[in-house]
């Protein structure tokens, strides 16, 4: 279900959020909430919002920590697309917290899968079977980390969105008549 009113401020609250947990030192590199709070803004605001959302995220986060390269685009374009299928996958979805932790995991088995068995190989030269087999602890724990964040943070992330608030009008005339409900 998309809401027709999009808040540009609840956007970027959320896109300075995740920043400001992802530059926590000393905290996982594959325990993020990229993937929590892509899933919302893409069931809410359609996949234009949840592609920018998840691309901001690695392209900021790069900037600010002086790390943009080659992989940069790999983890951009991955992200990128997992808000966009986000926007789809949850038309047809109530948004219950199994559809979040599902989509979780096709989401970073889909990440893991393009940037872990990309880069490696192609920038670094690593072996193809290296590669996989660093991967799987690396895809493990980040499936660890993004089911339990899509459980525990993407639902309250998507009532935060599409919450609006109350009318002073109607405050100030309950105020006046207690009687009107």
């Amino acid at each position: 279900m998309q809401t027709t009113g999009k808040n540009y401020f609840k956007f970027f609250a959320t896109l300075v959020l995740c920043l400001l947990v992802r530059l926590i030192p000393f905290r996982a590199p594959n325990i993020e909430p990229i993937m929590a709070g892509t899933m919302p803004i893409g069931r809410a605001y359609g996949a234009f919002f949840g592609f920018s959302f998840a691309v901001l995220s690695i392209l900021i986060y790069d900037f600010a920590t002086h790390t943009i390269g080659m992989q940069t685009i790999f983890t951009a374009t991955a992200y990128g697309l997992i808000g966009l299928y986000s926007s789809l996958y949850f038309k047809k979805r109530k948004g219950k917290i199994t559809d979040y932790m599902l989509f979780a995991v096709y989401g970073t088995l889909f990440f893991d899968a393009v940037t872990g068995l990309t880069v490696g190989p192609i920038f670094f030269h690593q072996s193809f079977v290296g590669s996989l087999v660093g991967q799987i602890p690396f895809t493990a724990l980040h499936l660890l980390g993004n089911v339990t964040l899509a459980a525990c943070l993407s639902p309250g992330i998507y009532h935060f969105l599409i919450r609006k608030r109350k009318k002073e009008s109607v405050s100030t005339i309950n105020t006046l008549n207690p009687k009107i409900i």
